[in-house]
């Protein structure tokens, strides 16, 4: 038995897993995770807490995952690494020989006037907080959702299904712009359209206005819009207020700087999900991209270079994946656009077939997959599906092989495993089809 106490501070996705992952990897004497929140909201199901689920109180993550380890509900004010030790709010101080920073992160929130008025909700994972909306949501006629990534767009589904007009506003040419080609960002506002949702794009908010609370949305172009609710989905920033009081480096994107092994330059101090800095699988430059599933994966690195360097962080790819209805969207490593302007000279690769075999299965909707090659090495580099909820494995698929720095060759050649219910024909399976046709044009 290690006799070394573990201190995680953060209790989301990031603090739970670095906890499981400890306890699976080290005997330690004992493991205290410490989070202000009596209850956790599953992050990337937020949005569906308010349509699909119906309350915020069916989005939360089970305290018995943690198994062993001591939870304390409580706020962690200050850390002193000379003595190795935190103070809480509640006057508590708790000794550490290691500590995971997992401190998550805060909702951007422009400076626009009337922001804080009553009725806009950035998006906090705090329970009490989207209860708050959930109450707002109910007596809404009018929502606006300001930012139309993942977060926005899932938003605005889910409040379409409750009967309530909904529009998005985004400043760029597209929904998804940032993280789809532009042919899936179309597919997206297309499926949106269709429900009802109105679209705005090109457009930024220049105010919100109300008496006490708000009632319109002011544009760029000077068009207003009725608003019941605001609904903020724009991003986040990482919360790396108690690092910065302790004197840790931070780095060039406001994260808390890390190495390769998710340590900070305190060697007993390591740090992982939206607090932590990171930087990209293809360039190696600082990403400001944060995920649920970056995030775990940052603490499994963390928990397992606990006490040396075990595995290595080879850098964030970027996976997505979003439901709109019943079509599924997804994205692994870099879009075509994104790869062209990081140099890249890209060899594309594109294949279409229904997601099941034959096409009059049950349920078998049309799954295209676009695959993004570097032209130099061969390597996969990036990876967009879009049709039924198949799209959403066959970009974990994607990412695999991207990480694996796997060529169109080696994918023309992988081993499949096919059924009719529940995959492509293997004649006509999208990923093999979209990577043959890339490996021919190479050979031009």
């Amino acid at each position: 038995m290690n006799d070394a106490k573990v201190v995680i501070i953060g209790g989301s996705v990031a603090g739970i897993e670095a906890a499981i992952v400890v306890q699976r990897h080290h005997k330690v004497e004992k493991i205290t995770v410490i989070r202000k929140e009596e209850k956790v909201p599953v992050p990337c199901g937020i949005p569906y807490s308010y349509g699909t689920l119906g309350t915020p109180d069916k989005n939360l993550i089970p305290d018995t995952m943690l198994g062993g380890v001591e939870l304390v509900i409580d706020e962690v004010t200050s850390l002193d690494r000379n003595l190795h030790t935190v103070t809480t709010e509640g006057g508590k101080n708790i000794a550490y020989d290691k500590l995971i920073l997992a401190t998550g992160s805060f909702p951007l929130v422009p400076q626009i006037p009337g922001v804080d008025l009553e009725g806009v909700f950035p998006i906090k994972k705090d329970i009490k907080w989207l209860q708050r909306l959930d109450e707002a949501l109910s007596k809404a006629r009018n929502v606006v959702v300001i930012g139309g990534g993942f977060i926005g767009v899932e938003f605005a589904d889910e409040c379409r299904k409750k009967g309530i007009n909904v529009t998005i506003v985004e400043m760029l040419p597209n929904c998804l712009f940032l993280a789809c080609d532009e042919e899936f960002c179309i597919r997206a506002e297309e499926i949106l359209k269709g429900k009802g949702i109105a679209v705005i794009t090109n457009k930024t908010a220049q105010s919100i206005d109300g008496s006490g609370r708000v009632e319109y949305v002011g544009l760029s172009d000077g068009k207003q819009l009725k608003a019941d609710v605001v609904i903020l989905g724009i991003g986040v920033v990482p919360n790396t207020d108690l690092a910065q009081k302790a004197g840790l480096e931070i780095g060039k994107l406001r994260g808390i700087k890390v190495d390769a092994y998710m340590r900070t330059d305190d060697p007993d101090i390591l740090a992982a999900g939206d607090c932590a800095e990171k930087f990209s699988f293809f360039s190696g430059k600082p990403s400001g991209l944060r995920l649920a599933s970056i995030a775990t994966r940052e603490a499994r690195l963390a928990a397992i270079n606990l006490f040396e360097p075990r595995r290595r962080n080879e850098g964030t790819i970027g996976v997505f994946a979003t439901a709109i209805g019943e079509i599924g969207i997804g994205v692994a490593g870099l879009t075509e656009k994104a790869a062209r302007a990081e140099g890249f000279d890209c060899i594309i690769g594109e294949a279409s077939a229904v997601d099941k075999h034959p096409g009059g299965m049950p349920g078998a909707r049309e799954l295209r997959v676009k695959l993004i090659f570097d032209g130099k090495s061969g390597r996969l580099i990036g990876g967009e599906a879009c049709g039924g909820v198949t799209a959403g494995e066959m970009t974990n698929i994607m990412a695999t092989a991207i990480a694996n720095r796997m060529t169109a060759d080696q994918l023309t050649n992988m081993q499949i495993g096919t059924h009719p219910a529940l995959t492509a024909s293997p004649i006509a399976y999208q990923l093999v089809n979209a990577a043959e046709q890339a490996f021919l044009k190479m050979q031009l």
